[in-house]
């Protein structure tokens, strides 16, 4: 059975505002993220278009826009890249940011693999890339904003 949901979290040397904007900011995701670009509506509902080397372009759906502290979004499995964020055919991604002493505690949750509509084995998958992915883009992100000017 596939897990649901994957956690990690990491603390960035820079302020919660410093952080909340290269998260959300459509200049900075390819920085970090889809290395070809994004666009972003940054608001609830809003669309947002990642656009990767070696994937199919990724729409999702903005679900949450709370600054600088939460934002979260649901984008399509591998199985449905095409189409548009549904129940069954997505998970959702929330990030928390909280100040620390250090910087920003920098939070990623994905949950919904559970409940893909699709095979055990292309659930499996799904969970699979994913589950390494985060760890890669969290130390791509930091990698990132150590470049973006204070």
């Amino acid at each position: 059975m596939t897990p649901d949901q994957i956690e990690r979290e990491t603390v960035i040397d820079a302020p919660v505002e410093r952080v909340w904007s290269v998260l959300t900011e459509a200049e900075h995701i390819s920085g970090w993220f889809a290395q070809r670009g994004a666009e972003i509506d940054l608001r609830p509902g809003g669309l947002l278009t990642m656009h990767w080397d070696e994937l199919p372009t990724t729409r999702a759906r903005v679900e949450a826009v709370e600054p600088p502290h939460r934002f979260a979004y649901r984008w399509t499995a591998h199985f449905a890249a095409a189409e548009e964020p549904a129940e069954g055919n997505s998970t959702l991604v929330e990030f928390t940011l909280t100040p620390t002493p250090d910087g920003t505690r920098l939070r990623v949750v994905e949950s919904g693999f559970a409940a893909l509509a699709t095979g055990d084995d292309e659930r499996k998958r799904n969970y699979d890339d994913i589950v390494g992915g985060w760890k890669q883009v969290l130390a791509q992100f930091e990698a990132h904003i150590a470049k973006v000017a204070a």
